[in-house]
């Protein structure tokens, strides 16, 4: 056995990894919504603010609150598929929407549109696994 072989029989097992992965992602991006809301609300274009119930700050100092919550819950392995399925419906949604931005306005966001893609489905990787056990 060479010694990648030996180091990948002592890893922990690649859902613990996945399910860490995501709780650290939703946990920090929580975090930093609620240190620096107006970085995040750029995101929300001029046709989706009035949309919202909240101005976009508010709307991510909220999502930053529920964020830390679902991220502590996914980390803490407590309630996994419940939160787990939270965001992989909200990085769904999220990518749809990041979608049509990149559709209707040159590609705009299209950089976070692809990272966000490969979030969702470690989601809902995470929700699978979950509900299996």
């Amino acid at each position: 056995m060479d010694s990648l072989s030996r180091l990948a029989a002592r890893a922990p097992a690649p859902p613990v990894l996945a399910r860490v992965g995501l709780g650290a992602m939703v946990l920090l991006a929580g975090v930093h919504k609620l240190a620096a809301p107006g970085a995040w609300a750029v995101y929300v274009t001029d046709w989706l603010a009035p949309w919202l119930v909240v101005s976009p700050v508010a709307f991510m100092l909220l999502n930053g609150v529920l964020e830390v919550g679902f991220g502590l819950a996914i980390l803490g392995d407590r309630w996994t598929a419940f939160a787990a399925g939270v965001a992989a419906v909200s990085l769904s949604a999220t990518v749809g929407y990041l979608a049509l931005v990149a559709l209707l306005d040159g590609g705009r966001f299209l950089d976070v549109l692809v990272r966000d893609v490969g979030l969702a489905a470690l989601a809902w990787a995470v929700v699978i696994d979950a509900l299996r056990e």
